[in-house]
């Protein structure tokens, strides 16, 4: 029997052959160019970006060193002074009032959202489905009220004459005659309604995060604390406020941010008054920056404003980075 074999050189040549560009990864050039194909997508997002945040920070910014007022913006004349608006700021006794006014306030809308938000997120986990629903469908429903329109409307509750909330506490027949009371021009009162605006405000986001959070919660865990003899107090306490601890941080954190900032609430409601006492760091600077027209001024106490928040920030994100949290 013969066997023949061929030889390499005899194999067949008419394999195609694959040019450079065919290759994997083909052509510099085709290289480069998908390289910076994110790029291009990411170029209309971040055009937006430039122009809707990053410059209006550097402008503000650029102003909190020059005299920038009414009259530059109609001859757009202005002078560089420096530190001068920043020193003015912090040897204002009104700064320092307002910034201990916005401290307290803060930490009272903090204190209650959370406190509020949290209850509701537990007592969703004990309804039923239909009662859960009504309830999620509530909470987005106030979560996605513009908080201009909703002031407006509580505005409207606690007017005095024909506000609905003074009607129904002059019923209880406990605070007295409240028909006439304005809020507005009572400090405690004033507070009080803010709060509350506030609070109802906050209460949805925070409640469904916390609910989203306490529902991957293990039910293993739980039912092992209560076998040992564990109220349900002890559960919530010894269990899901340990899991939940990194999501309540980040609620909490947002949570001081975005009341630090408050501004449309107190300023419909109260305008900062009565003579100032709900003049918090927001309504401060509106009044001095547009009221007063010193926009220097203004831009300078903003600057500082932003200061004191990226200060947080860096705490809460040095918080995660030490519990070992992603960001």
């Amino acid at each position: 029997m013969t066997v023949s074999a061929t030889r390499p050189s005899q194999e067949r040549t008419d394999r195609p052959t694959r040019s450079r560009d065919d290759r994997p990864g083909g052509s510099p050039r085709r290289r480069a160019t998908r390289s910076f194909a994110p790029l291009w997508l990411l170029t209309p997002a971040g055009l937006v970006l430039v122009f809707v945040t990053i410059a209006p920070i550097v402008f503000l910014v650029f102003t909190s060193f020059t005299d920038y007022d009414q009259r530059s913006l109609y001859t757009g004349a202005y002078d560089a002074v420096g530190l001068a608006q920043y020193v003015q700021i912090l040897t204002d006794p009104a700064f320092w009032a307002s910034l201990v006014r916005t401290i307290l306030f803060t930490a009272a809308m903090v204190l209650g959202s959370i406190l509020i938000g949290a209850g509701v997120s537990h007592l969703m986990t004990r309804l039923g489905v239909v009662l859960r629903y009504a309830v999620t469908i509530v909470l987005i429903c106030a979560w996605g009220m513009p908080n201009v329109a909703s002031s407006l409307v509580w505005n409207w509750l606690f007017q005095p004459g024909y506000g609905v909330v003074n009607w129904m506490l002059t019923q209880l027949h406990v605070f007295g005659d409240m028909t006439n009371t304005d809020w507005g021009n009572s400090a405690g009162l004033a507070y009080t309604s803010i709060w509350m605006l506030v609070v109802w405000q906050a209460v949805p986001f925070i409640a469904l995060t916390l609910y989203a959070a306490e529902t991957q919660i293990p039910l293993e865990v739980k039912e092992a604390v209560r076998l040992d003899g564990g109220s349900e107090w002890t559960v919530y306490r010894v269990v899901t406020i340990e899991y939940l601890r990194p999501t309540l941080l980040l609620v909490t954190m947002l949570s001081i941010i975005w009341d630090f900032n408050v501004f449309n609430q107190i300023w419909l409601v109260s305008q900062g008054g009565p003579d100032g006492a709900t003049s918090t760091l927001g309504v401060f600077t509106y009044i001095t920056a547009f009221v007063g027209h010193d926009i220097g001024t203004g831009s300078a106490v903003a600057v500082i404003s932003a200061l004191i928040l990226m200060v947080l920030s860096a705490l809460y994100i040095r918080n995660l980075v030490r519990s070992g949290e992603e960001l």
